[in-house]
């Protein structure tokens, strides 16, 4: 039997919710990114800014690619976006539905929000809308019996990648 290691997913296991490497911030991980100075953007895993929302991987990604959509306001209820909020969650959606095409070539995309607890949010209390690209037979064996999913990247390379193609003007 082969071992595979993913020692980066330990937070996520024990249910600490913290990464690996990331420095102690009380509070919000979705709003202490957003605050985070651009700098920090590639630590942080921040994709893209745009004036309502930004754009962020998902720590525990699904997928290579699997990232999320948030409103700079810390809010649970999406009922409370505002027009602008709302309406950015699409704009950055549908140029990150074309980003992730262009880098990776998806055959299909799950994109949804979790809103609540009971719904699986894993961050109930700050809305954000995930986008994991997907291909066909991308659940396996490992996924559905070994409750592990195999990455070919890093999360440093599928950023790497995707920033590149964001400066290249693929979305």
């Amino acid at each position: 039997m082969e071992t595979l290691w993913a020692p980066w997913r330990m937070a996520y296991i024990d249910k600490s919710g913290a990464a690996p490497d990331a420095p102690e911030t009380p509070g919000c991980v979705f709003c202490a990114a957003a605050a985070a100075p651009p700098a920090a953007d590639r630590r942080n895993l921040v994709l893209r800014r745009a004036p309502d929302v930004f754009v962020i991987l998902n720590r525990y990604p699904y997928n290579s690619g699997h990232l999320m959509i948030v409103p700079y306001r810390h809010l649970a209820d999406v009922t409370a976006l505002t027009p602008a909020e709302r309406d950015g969650l699409m704009v950055e959606l549908q140029a990150m539905v074309a980003l992730l095409t262009a880098v990776y070539h998806p055959q299909g995309f799950n994109a949804g929000m979790n809103l609540g607890t009971a719904a699986g949010a894993g961050i109930a209390d700050h809305l954000h809308l995930h986008l994991v690209p997907r291909w066909a037979g991308d659940t396996n064996f490992m996924p559905v019996v070994g409750e592990t999913k195999v990455l070919p990247e890093s999360l440093e390379q599928t950023y790497d990648r995707l920033a590149a193609a964001l400066a290249a003007g693929s979305a």
